[in-house]
């Protein structure tokens, strides 16, 4: 039975660096709201597109790992981000050619999570698994973060441009490492037993479907609160224009980049947790104190600033703390050869939810501040995060259901 060795990881440090532009767009997105002209609902379409893109990439690239090697998909699906990074970093440049880019880059990137995880899945045993997926999830978060420090960083130096070079830099190390680490590694494809399909094994499978709806309810609370969270710490600093303003950004982003921190955390060790006392009793005290924060974290704004920061900080703990979780549940519960299905049409939904959220959050931003004078000031945020608390409430039914459906 794996350990944590080198192989796991060099397979978190491809998906580290390859989490490098997962959050370049957010963290830039007050500059770009007025360097490109963008109402709020315009700059969460393209938060929007590039989760339809993920989503979309999620589907077609999990159904083929079912026919073809996890791992091939995996390497492919790095190299093409690579190159699509580099394009959005040296092409975007407003809000049309920013909306192809990042729907574009969002389906390359979809061959690098299912896949990953279907991996690991194949190397590590039941009892460990949970602790090596976690350390996948985990290597996102890292991701993440350093993806929000270096474009945090980089704004006041060079604007959104050095911004989106350096972090789009990320996806072809990651690629490099991924290749070095699987060069020796096998991935069988499992062989379908006469009388197996779709219906029978993944749409008729109650575990397995509970935990897909119980994914999707999370990924609306927790893309939608990744896309919106820099620019809503912004606020909280204080906002503005000119050098005021990049400068809030750029805070902003850093706060942020320790809540991503926190979600590292949470997935190295709730999937330990819930290798020791149980999937579903984890999920559920998770999901349901991330609800709490949605419902509650919008309507910080004016409270002191380290109060702000405590309260995102469990809200980030909470809100990623059952991701690496519901995604060992899932490979413990699917045949093997129908667990590229299970998890594409998992990510169809989730990543459908999650391309929706950020579009709806920038929506009921612009209801909850109305115009003045024509201009927006953006201080209403409290409706916007109870819209994603809503996926909170979902989540916790959800996984309520599927703890009571497996005594």
């Amino acid at each position: 039975m794996k350990q944590f060795d080198w192989w796991l990881t060099g397979i978190c440090a491809s998906r580290v660096f390859n989490g490098l532009v997962f959050m370049t767009y957010a963290a830039t997105l007050p500059v770009l709201q007025e360097k490109w002209n963008m109402s709020a609902t315009q700059a969460g379409s393209i938060s929007g597109g590039f989760q339809l893109g993920y989503a979309v990439s999620l589907v077609i690239f999990s159904s083929l790992a079912d026919r073809i090697s996890a791992r091939t998909v995996y390497l492919r699906s790095l190299l093409a981000t690579g190159i699509c990074a580099l394009g959005f970093a040296f092409l975007a440049r407003d809000y049309l050619s920013g909306l192809i880019l990042q729907t574009l880059l969002g389906l390359a990137l979809g061959g690098s999570y299912t896949t990953g995880v279907m991996i690991i899945a194949d190397q590590y045993k039941p009892k460990r698994r949970g602790m090596a997926v976690g350390f996948f999830i985990a290597s996102t978060s890292c991701g993440y973060a350093l993806s929000l420090l270096i474009s945090g960083s980089a704004l006041p130096l060079g604007g959104y441009p050095l911004s989106f070079l350096l972090t789009c830099l990320g996806p072809g190390l990651g690629w490099a490492i991924a290749s070095v680490t699987l060069r020796r590694t096998v991935i069988p494809v499992p062989e379908r037993r006469t009388g197996q399909h779709f219906t029978r094994e993944v749409l008729g499978n109650r575990k397995a479907m509970h935990l897909i709806w119980g994914y999707t309810f999370h990924n609306w609370e927790l893309q939608g609160m990744w896309a919106w969270t820099p620019a809503f710490m912004a606020v909280c600093l204080g906002g503005g224009t000119g050098a005021a303003g990049l400068k809030a950004v750029g805070a902003g982003a850093n706060i942020v980049a320790l809540f991503h921190v926190m979600g590292l955390f949470a997935s190295l060790s709730m999937g330990v947790m819930s290798d020791r006392f149980g999937r579903a009793q984890v999920m559920l005290i998770m999901a349901s104190i991330s609800m709490l924060c949605s419902l509650l974290f919008g309507w910080t704004i004016g409270w002191p600033l380290l109060v702000i920061i405590g309260i995102g900080m469990i809200y980030a703990f909470t809100s990623l703390g059952d991701s690496p979780i519901l995604s060992a549940a899932l490979t413990e519960v699917m045949e093997p050869a129908y667990l590229g299905s299970a998890l594409g049409l998992r990510s169809f939904l989730g990543f459908g939810a999650a391309a929706i959220a950020p579009l709806a959050f920038g929506a009921v931003l612009d209801w909850s501040n109305p115009l003045i004078e024509g201009q927006r000031s953006y201080q209403i945020w409290g409706w916007a995060f109870c819209l994603l608390g809503l996926g909170g409430i979902g989540a916790v039914w959800t996984i309520s259901r599927y703890s009571h459906f497996r005594k």
